[in-house]
């Protein structure tokens, strides 16, 4: 029987390669750039066309290589960094597999120039889908440049598999971002369809997060530091009250690598516990620097993981020197036992004693008597007849000489007073036997069959003809919020109320890309955008069902919600919206609503399209017939 496994050709073992090491054109970015990185680059420009899938290109100033590893970098398994295994525990440099040249070259175009410091002349090779179209002597400036273009032109599927423009360039600028933050003493350069995106001259790590994530960031920032045998830790954290939905900007680099760790989050978390409102998110930047032996990087292929040898101590020292820090910054709430000077005793008054005053009382005194003698108490309040007096015994009323006639006697209060004026007092009960006899009337018992009660502040009650309904009264307002905005925006025209002062809203350089691209769509909800800046927006009109305070709230929703993606059909866009504002907007759990509210709320719920579930796709009511209610009642 003929044998049957063979060995695959080179060009196909590379595109199989490529599935894992290329996703998207953002996975071209990062092998680049810590190509780049790892060649002692001081200069790094990235370049790149329709997000990445007509072109890649990275040009450094680094090492560059000669002749021969030109063209040997672009085989398999093909590396500068490991010689033997044990060098997988030492690592401190980014690409070390020898993949990423070979599965990029396998599917798509590729132009390397390269040359030496110390050589006259550098080398230019062109690649197409594995192949060498040419390889030839060039001059050329000391570094390294590589251009990818036409990212899986060999691979159709793949390339239909890929997202719109702006998602594709979101991923690219995350990957940018990751690096530039991981290397501040480079200087970075990136440009977008002929644009320039970012100008990030060497600087120290606080100038380095400021210029990516502009905006207000700087004043956010509370540093971190912390020197231990086992981990080094540096970098910033935000104050509390800056706190977002969404986790965009959370970075942990160790080693100046970039990865994710679930692990050292939730120890972030536990710093800020009881700082944060309810779904809100810290951002921070924390460069930590561990033993290369006492990590593995090599058990992911994106190698954005990695394995601590001791977990337990790194989760400890890092919530510990994060609530040291917001602490220390007074940030967080502390214990001051320090004594306020305001309230200590002024320093002329030290040695005084504080005077009692006196208390004259007069134990014939009655005034229910005419005695012709009570007429003393109007006049000075010096003689045995003042009630009271201060101080010395000079009277506080003794200005005070008009004469009072007496008052009449406490019987003539009541002349005048009829008996069946008396009788007829709302005090009495005549038939107190009927008032008792009923628990309610007939009255109170139909009305409160036709009203509306609230269950622990969450449901609402609501008697039917055939039993009742209960309501959940945050997915009911959700979906009357929803179809309101969704109509808004389809059919109507929105109104917008215009503000006084217009909206200064300060926000990252890729949440800038997404309300830019949501522009049109959130204007036909009433927003009314007077300027766009690079990380700010003005807002002079919001939509007459938002308040001016609940603007920011409802835009950090919204880029919440599209972190991983901005739908490509504008009625998709549309829904999302109107899914986010509803959201945002609608009256939560806990609050308390009047009976009117309760009413509307019920009533506009059922005037909805499709009352019956909310627009996340979750029950809005349940109802309850009265045939349930005695079957509960005869067990």
């Amino acid at each position: 029987m003929s044998s049957i496994i063979q060995l695959l050709p080179d060009h196909v073992a590379n595109q199989i390669a490529a599935g894992e090491v290329v996703q998207r054109p953002a996975s071209v970015v990062k092998e680049l750039l810590e190509n780049a990185v790892d060649a002692k680059a001081t200069d790094i420009k990235l370049i790149i066309k329709d997000a990445g899938k007509s072109l890649v290109q990275v040009i450094d100033n680094g090492s560059g290589m000669s002749v021969t590893d030109a063209r040997l970098c672009f085989e398999r398994h093909a590396t500068s960094k490991i010689r033997q295994a044990e060098d997988l525990f030492s690592l401190c440099t980014k690409g070390f597999r020898g993949e990423a040249l070979a599965s990029i070259a396998a599917i798509a175009h590729m132009e390397m120039k390269t040359k030496q410091d110390q050589e006259e002349l550098g080398t230019h090779i062109i690649i197409e889908g594995s192949k060498f179209v040419s390889q030839e002597v060039a001059v050329l400036p000391k570094g390294t440049s590589f251009a990818v273009k036409n990212l899986f032109f060999n691979i159709p599927a793949r390339r239909n598999f890929l997202k719109s423009d702006t998602v594709e360039f979101r991923h690219v600028m995350d990957e940018f971002q990751r690096v530039a933050l991981a290397h501040p003493n480079i200087h970075f350069t990136f440009y977008h369809n002929g644009s320039e995106m970012y100008n990030l001259p060497a600087a120290g790590y606080r100038q380095r997060i400021v210029g990516i994530m502009s905006g207000k960031t700087n004043e956010k920032l509370v540093p971190v530091n912390e020197d231990t045998e086992i981990i080094n830790i540096q970098g910033f954290v935000s104050k509390p009250e800056f706190a977002k939905k969404n986790r965009g900007e959370q970075f942990f680099f160790v080693n100046d690598r970039f990865i994710k760790s679930g692990y050292l989050h939730h120890a972030v978390m536990a710093a800020y516990d009881g700082l944060l409102k309810d779904g809100s998110q810290p951002s921070y930047f924390l460069y930590l620097q561990v033993p290369p032996n006492t990590i593995d990087i090599n058990i992911h292929p994106t190698k954005t993981e990695i394995k601590f040898d001791d977990e337990q101590a790194l989760y400890a020292i890092l919530r510990a020197s994060i609530k040291h820090s917001l602490g220390q910054f007074n940030v967080s709430p502390v214990l001051d036992f320090d004594r306020d000077a305001n309230l200590d005793t002024p320093y002329h008054y030290k040695d005084l004693e504080g005077e009692t005053p006196t208390i004259q009382v007069d134990g014939t005194f009655n005034p229910f008597t005419d005695d012709k003698t009570n007429q003393h108490y109007s006049k000075s309040g010096s003689g045995s007849g003042s009630v009271y007096s201060s101080g010395s015994g000079s009277g506080s009323y003794s200005g005070y000489n008009k004469r009072v006639e007496p008052t009449a006697t406490w019987e003539s209060l009541y002349v005048g007073l009829e008996t069946d004026t008396i009788e007829s007092s709302p005090f009495t009960f005549e038939n107190e036997e009927e008032v008792t006899s009923s628990l309610f009337n007939d009255n109170e018992i139909e009305q409160a069959s036709q009203g509306t009660y609230q269950i622990h502040k969450k449901y609402i009650v609501s008697p039917i003809k055939s039993g009742m309904v209960i309501v959940d009264q945050q997915r009911a307002h959700q979906r009357i919020l929803y179809e309101q905005f969704l109509l808004n925006m389809t059919v109507n025209q929105a109104s917008s109320q215009q503000l006084l002062f217009p909206l200064n809203l300060f926000y990252s350089s890729d949440e800038m890309i997404l309300i830019e691209e949501l522009k049109p769509s959130l204007e036909t909800t009433g927003f009314v955008f007077e300027d766009a800046q690079t990380d700010h927006i003005v807002i002079s009109g919001i939509p007459v069902n938002i308040t001016e305070s609940e603007v920011s709230m409802v835009i950090e929703q919204l880029l919440s919600d599209l972190q991983d993606g901005i739908p490509a059909s504008s009625y998709s866009q549309n829904d999302t919206i109107a899914k986010s504002m509803a959201k945002s907007l609608a009256v939560k759990t806990g609050s308390y609503l009047t009976e009117k509210e309760q009413d509307n709320l019920v009533n506009g719920l059922f005037a909805c399209k499709d009352p019956n579930i909310s627009p996340f796709q979750k029950p809005t009511f349940i109802t309850m017939r009265v045939e349930d209610i005695d079957k509960k009642f005869a067990l």
